[in-house]
């Protein structure tokens, strides 16, 4: 089934729109708050659809996620109580959220940092971050250098590896994307035991 190949065309197709610089800034900050999928997804075609601006979206894609991060901080510093934590109540994320806070009294900054390079779900270590008041210069050091690195490799591969990695990337994507759904299940209920 060829599910993610239809889908990376499509995606390139938008990658080359007009607007997609400010699709890229809005997503961005969106999947440091709330937003399920990862920012790659678009900052990858893009960087490949045109590399001689692939420094320009890695960089605007961290600054925005950047700033996502910190209004993240923000609604778990002042709106936690009233209003994250009876969403995470709800959607049956308490479990994890507990195994979260556990992880910032034990690792800190480098919580931080990890899930800002990684493909953890940065948005659950914004709003933790501003829940246990963790102090604001290093989360913004932690998640600059966590996510501005994440996203210069990102841009860094596509722009490098140019038209052949376009191609191979296309030849591949079907099975990348089943490894990273089963991942991310294997993760899913990884994270719940």
């Amino acid at each position: 089934m060829k599910i993610f190949t239809n889908l990376y065309d499509r995606v390139l197709i938008w990658a080359r729109h007009p607007k997609a610089s400010l699709y890229l800034v809005i997503m961005s900050f969106c999947e440091s708050v709330f937003f399920p999928i990862p920012v790659d997804v678009m900052l990858a075609p893009m960087a490949l659809a045109k590399p001689e601006k692939a420094w320009f979206y890695a960089s605007i894609t961290a600054l925005a996620s950047i700033i996502g991060g910190i209004f993240g901080y923000m609604l778990g510093y002042f709106a936690f109580e009233g209003l994250v934590q009876p969403l995470i109540s709800a959607a049956g994320y308490t479990d994890r959220y507990l195994q979260v806070v556990e992880w910032f009294k034990e690792y800190g900054f480098w919580v931080v940092f990890l899930a800002g390079f990684s493909p953890i779900p940065y948005k659950i270590f914004t709003v933790s971050a501003g829940m246990l008041q963790m102090a604001i210069l290093p989360f913004i050091l932690a998640s600059a250098v966590g996510r501005s690195a994440r996203f210069f490799i990102v841009a860094g591969l596509m722009y490098w590896g140019g038209e052949k990695m376009e191609h191979k990337l296309r030849e591949y994507i079907d099975i990348i994307g089943w490894i990273v759904i089963v991942l991310v299940i294997v993760l899913y209920f990884a994270f719940l035991a």
